[in-house]
């Protein structure tokens, strides 16, 4: 189906966050765009503000009649996350409509335009940010499709007016390989998404066969000691093709020096914490340095850029208490948020409440979230967000809990840990999941401003 030829648009979860992307984009390019979605949230509040119709009950009743049958320039878009069994899925699906997944979608918008793309189990949301914003703060420009709600423009989406595109390159049951980029960000290949992939190596094996789908003359960087043969490697305080060295803290702000085999950029300044942020944004800057933006764009850029919504995101900052916000779900990200949290603020006792995301994922890494947690001074841990699964037999946050020594620790629901941090009102509080932990950050802000 071709681009110019879509007028409606119809999408099955359309609260989510690349979905809800979308939305906006064909609504901005003049479709009639609506969808359903399973609860509402402040992404569908927002869309319906916008004129964007949501519906909540998945009954093919709520489909509105000019998508009650099927015609020429209709789209249906759907996320993987969506029941198999959804009435309304399966009434488009039997009546032969065009229906194609998010990531298909992102291949077809992309397909005539300079792509950048980065994947990643985690890390991806953070790099595609601040590369779009120093593409738009240079005055470089382009379009993007974010992973999460950019803060400098409190959107999940940018429009550009040139033919350059920034897409986040989703994993998840091999959605990135619809991608055909000109210039690919990998920035880590850890064990994830198992439910999928079965196994490490088949994992790999699909992060290899994106990185193989570059347009010719196309760019691969990747971090360092990931499996992959070609292209520019990366990493802080480590000897990689590209470098972050010099790295010291001021001010609550990391200062770097990015180095490579033929660019020197002194003294940078970036406001996200964390070796990790630090890779991020070195990954970011030799896109930008392929793109010919000038250094002192770059380093302008880098020093303005206010991060995304939930990762490592500030919510109280106060004399008395500190506050943050963490979109973590897998061992790898939670060990690199707690160490950012730790090196901002050695001499504060850490209280993290953590709700893991996923049965499976919880299965699979039962001893990795054990292992991280520790790091906590004081641990509370929620129930699984199930997502899109069925309970399994035997996995519990319990199980996790189970591994844990040497921190003081507790299993509660979300209402008990809100009456937790309002008697304890911890200095340093961190929270950290990517379920429907967010429903904590206004009641637990609102306790801590007033404590």
């Amino acid at each position: 189906m071709e681009l110019e030829n879509i007028h409606r648009v119809y999408l099955i979860g359309i609260g989510g966050i690349g979905m809800s992307g979308l939305a906006r984009y064909f609504k901005k390019r003049g479709c009639v765009v609506c969808g359903y979605d399973k609860t509402p949230t402040a992404l569908t509040d927002s869309l319906m503000n916008e004129g964007i119709p949501v519906v909540f009950y998945d009954n093919e009743d709520n489909i509105p009649f000019n998508f009650q049958e099927k015609s020429l320039g209709t789209l249906i878009i759907y996320t993987p996350a969506i029941p198999k069994n959804s009435k309304i899925l399966n009434h488009f699906i039997s009546n032969s409509f065009v229906v194609k997944k998010r990531s298909e979608v992102l291949g077809i918008i992309s397909k005539s335009m300079f792509t950048i793309a980065v994947a990643g189990t985690h890390g991806k949301t953070t790099t595609s940010s601040i590369i779009a914003h120093i593409l738009k703060d240079s005055g470089y420009d382009c379009s993007a499709f974010l992973g999460g709600i950019a803060t400098n423009y409190n959107s999940n989406i940018l429009f550009g007016n040139n033919n350059t595109v920034v897409v986040e390159a989703d994993e998840y049951d091999r959605s990135f390989l619809t991608l055909h980029p000109d210039i690919s960000i990998i920035t880590s290949m850890d064990a994830d998404h198992l439910d999928i992939y079965g196994d490490k190596e088949h994992l790999t094996e699909s992060f290899q066969l994106f990185a193989s789908q570059l347009k010719h003359g196309g760019k691969l960087i990747y971090r360092k000691g990931l499996a992959l043969n070609e292209g520019y490697t990366y990493a802080a305080n480590e000897v990689a093709d590209i470098q972050a060295v010099n790295i010291h803290i001021k001010e609550d702000s990391f200062f770097f020096d990015f180095k490579s085999e033929t660019k020197i950029i002194e003294n940078i300044q970036f406001g996200l914490p964390g070796l990790h942020n630090i890779e991020n944004a070195i990954a970011a800057i030799k896109v930008a340095l392929l793109l010919e933006i000038p250094a002192d764009k770059i380093k302008q850029a880098l020093a303005s850029f206010k991060g995304v919504k939930r990762r490592f995101e500030y919510i109280v900052k106060s004399e008395n208490h500190i506050y943050i916000d963490d979109y973590a779900h897998h061992p790898e990200e939670l060990r690199a948020c707690i160490q950012a949290v730790k090196s901002l603020y050695p001499d504060k006792k850490l209280t993290t409440i953590f709700q893991p995301h996923l049965y499976s994922r919880t299965r699979d890494f039962a001893d990795g979230f054990a292992e991280v947690l520790t790091m906590a001074d004081e641990l509370i841990l929620l129930d699984i967000y199930p997502a899109r699964e069925l309970p399994i037999d035997g996995v519990t946050s319990q199980m996790i809990l189970n591994k844990i020594s040497g921190t003081h620790q507790q299993l509660c629901g979300k209402l008990e840990a809100i009456e937790y941090v309002r008697r304890e009102k911890p200095e340093l509080l961190l929270t950290v999941g990517a379920g429907d932990i967010d429903t904590l950050v206004t009641p637990l802000k609102n306790i801590l401003q007033h404590a």
